[in-house]
């Protein structure tokens, strides 16, 4: 399938594709190409539909607290990794 951006960059899909997933989607950009994911009205449901029930005696709570644990770790490697590189650049500098 095809489609053009139109001046006010908006794309315009197929009444079958919106019909099928429906009409909310985020853009992702990857270094190749951009993708549109369908967003689900209730993600929670969503989830479910495509995991089942692989987390049904996980507490949401938990989960949350993971992520945002795991959320936390990724973000401080990035900041360490930019504090390297600058202190390198630095080092080269001078």
């Amino acid at each position: 399938m095809r489609t053009t951006v139109d001046e006010q960059g908006r794309i315009c899909l197929p009444k079958k594709v919106r019909d099928r997933h429906g009409d909310r989607y985020r853009v992702v950009e990857l270094p190749s190409y951009v993708a549109l994911l369908p967003i689900d009205d209730d993600p929670v449901a969503g989830l479910r539909d495509a995991v089942g029930d692989a987390f049904a005696d996980l507490d949401p709570n938990e989960i949350q607290q993971e992520t945002i644990r795991s959320a936390k770790a990724v973000l401080e490697s990035d900041i360490n990794e930019c504090e390297r590189q600058t202190s390198e650049y630095q080092d080269d500098r001078d």
